[in-house]
């Protein structure tokens, strides 16, 4: 206990360490507000002039405008919704919404659009995948909405995953779990999950930057040499160094994470947090979770994608006699779901993309993004989930990788 305070003593008094957590907890905030200046709302007044409202103006002026749209989206509610855009859209002559005269989009179909999300998705064509325009969409067929969406759920597996019936069973069963009615609360929208993904990523960057250099620096610098002299050099130092970068990294993505959630979710709302995830994603997400949660859930799952990418970073510095060189292969492994999620085909993007420690908070194909997809790894004719199989893996890998790295550290006191 007495070497791993050491350790953090020491890390903690290094400059770069500070420097490095202050660049992370700033983008924090910095990324939490970037989503809110996307915010934007054109409003017509009484006498026909327009005025765009941007930011925080323009969140506040669409909740007060949706307000009687929040809560449960029961299929009356919705039917009434898509009968009251019909409705509108026969008495102007047009059949989309940006064709209504000026004002009338923000007056009548503003105060509804939260209830008509997803309603095309659920009748889009099984074999085309093509969605009807709202207008064409019998409202008769909204009293039963859940089943509608349940089929469409079928219909989407059939063509994402054709040879794998057991993975279209999976899904449905996974859709069935869902609570209905889905229940909608203006105002977060999905922007806000994709950076939060992408701090994840910045603050991956920072902790391997921080722990690259852990054994590589001292095999660089030859006081590997005269610590492995000492009584408590060899072993347990180095089970002390992993465990101080592991809590060091932890610790900070922790921090990074509430500051974000508690600055975005302040923007824009603490009751928009109760959002079904169906409702700001694809109406047919298998995900039973709401906004809140999958915020929770990418937390959680996204320190555990670290913690196993700085487990493998510290493998690579017990390997490399070179701080740079374990610095470089370090960043290359961090980057490489980028790399396999563009560049490889659909079975082999999935499964590096799922076993690749930094998938997790990976840009292109994060467990965020795979909570809100309709992928299944075949695992022997077995369906599972990529989020669940991204989540076990990076289980399996933090004592995996931690293990590998005593073990070079040793054998490099051998060599």
């Amino acid at each position: 206990m007495r070497i791993l305070k050491l350790e953090l003593k020491r890390l903690l008094r290094a400059k770069l360490t500070w420097a490095l957590a202050a660049f992370g907890l700033l983008s924090s905030v910095l990324l939490a507000y970037l989503p809110v200046t996307f915010c934007y709302s054109s409003v017509t007044d009484e006498t026909g002039n327009e005025a765009v409202l941007t930011g925080l103006a323009s969140i506040a002026y669409e909740k007060e405008r949706q307000a009687g749209a929040s809560g449960l989206a029961d299929p009356e509610r919705v039917r009434a919704a898509v009968e009251a855009y019909q409705a509108c859209l026969n008495r102007y002559g047009v059949t989309e919404s940006y064709d209504l005269p000026e004002g009338v989009y923000e007056q009548e179909i503003l105060p509804i659009a939260p209830l008509l999300h997803g309603v095309r998705e659920a009748f889009a064509d099984p074999k085309t995948g093509m969605a009807p325009r709202l207008i064409e969409v019998d409202p008769a067929q909204l009293d039963d909405f859940d089943a509608v969406c349940e089929t469409r759920v079928a219909s989407l597996l059939e063509m994402e995953q054709p040879d794998f019936p057991a993975a279209q069973r999976k899904a449905v069963e996974l859709y069935r779990r869902v609570e209905k009615p889905l229940a909608v609360y203006p105002g977060l929208n999905s922007t806000a999950l994709d950076y939060q993904n992408i701090l994840a990523f910045l603050v991956l960057l920072i902790c391997t930057a921080i722990a690259a250099p852990l054994f590589s620096a001292e095999y660089q610098s030859g006081a590997d040499e005269i610590l492995r002299c000492t009584r408590y050099g060899g072993t347990w130092l180095a089970v002390a160094k992993i465990a101080a970068a592991l809590c060091i990294s932890g610790g900070l993505f922790a921090a990074c994470s509430a500051a974000y959630l508690l600055t975005v979710n302040s923007l824009f709302g603490w009751e928009c947090v109760k959002t079904s995830v169906q409702m700001a994603y694809s109406i047919v997400t298998l995900s039973a979770l709401d906004m809140g949660q999958l915020q929770g859930l990418f937390a959680l799952a996204g320190s555990l994608s670290v913690l196993a990418s700085v487990s493998l970073t510290l493998f690579l510095s017990a390997k490399c006699r070179n701080a740079a060189t374990a610095l470089a292969a370090a960043m290359a492994f961090c980057i490489a779901p980028v790399v396999a999620a563009m560049a490889l085909p659909g079975a082999a993007s999935a499964w590096l993309c799922t076993v690749l420690p930094a998938s997790g908070v990976s840009i292109q194909a994060s467990i965020l993004y795979a909570v809100t997809d309709f992928r299944f790894l075949n695992v022997f004719g077995f369906p599972i989930w990529t989020p669940c199989a991204m989540i076990a893996a990076c289980i399996v890998e933090i004592p995996l990788f931690v293990g590998l790295a005593v073990r070079a550290h040793k054998k490099h006191a051998v060599g």
